[in-house]
């Protein structure tokens, strides 16, 4: 099933609420949510009080997205937050295997990222123990960035690795996914993909209804 997750850094946050309800009702299926420590990446986001608040407005899936040094200290506040998938950077965890059971033992479900200098070798211990991979395709830390194409290869390669050990785990993509090149990172493999600029802006609700009417050609 191909997935589609909103990136809220590119909504209007003076209306945040009422975009997420247009992209919720028009048939998005998460809400990714960008987290960012000013340390990992060189950019500030939002935290734990905005994630609360948009907790009270969707049943959505918060696929929380953490691009901070040493996530582990924070994830029961994350969970408590509402947050119901959690993603951390390989880069970013001193114990990476420790942090994934710990997001499993909270009850979440756990993703992995990796950034696009790093080789997607660094995954395949986690094979079989998380529910999703991110590729990221930009560089992390800022909205609005174009397309890396040459990262989408290393989704092929990871669709292909996963598929082999019979595998069906999610991989999503995340940077600069747009109208124009959105049918390549689907062709790559990939099945959850986040959306930012594409999603809010313009008309959110048709913006949504037209990738997921695409969509439905990939499943």
């Amino acid at each position: 099933m191909i997935l589609l997750s909103p990136s809220i850094l590119a909504a209007d946050f003076s209306e945040l609420g009422n975009a997420i309800r247009k992209a919720d009702e028009a048939g998005a299926d998460y809400i990714h949510f960008d987290v960012m420590d000013g340390m990992f990446v060189p950019n500030i986001s939002f935290g734990l009080p905005v994630l609360r608040s948009v907790r009270k407005i969707t049943e959505l899936t918060l696929d929380v997205h953490l691009m901070i040094e040493e996530p582990a200290r924070f994830l029961k506040n994350f969970k408590d937050a509402g947050a119901n998938l959690i993603t951390v950077h390989t880069e970013a965890c001193s114990d990476l295997m420790g942090t994934v059971r710990m997001i499993n033992d909270l009850g979440m479900q756990a993703g992995v990222s990796v950034k696009p200098g790093t080789d997607i070798s660094v995954l395949e211990p986690l094979f079989g123990k998380v529910k999703m991979f991110l590729v990221m395709t930009v560089e992390p830390g800022f909205g609005g960035q174009k397309l890396m194409p040459e990262c989408l290869s290393k989704v092929k390669e990871l669709r292909g690795l996963l598929n082999k050990r019979g595998l069906r785990t999610d991989i999503e993509v995340d940077g600069g996914v747009t109208r124009d090149n959105v049918e390549k990172v689907l062709n790559a493999g990939a099945n959850v993909i986040v959306m930012g600029s594409s999603i809010f802006k313009g008309d959110i609700s048709e913006n949504v209804r037209f990738f997921k009417e695409l969509f439905k050609q990939y499943e």
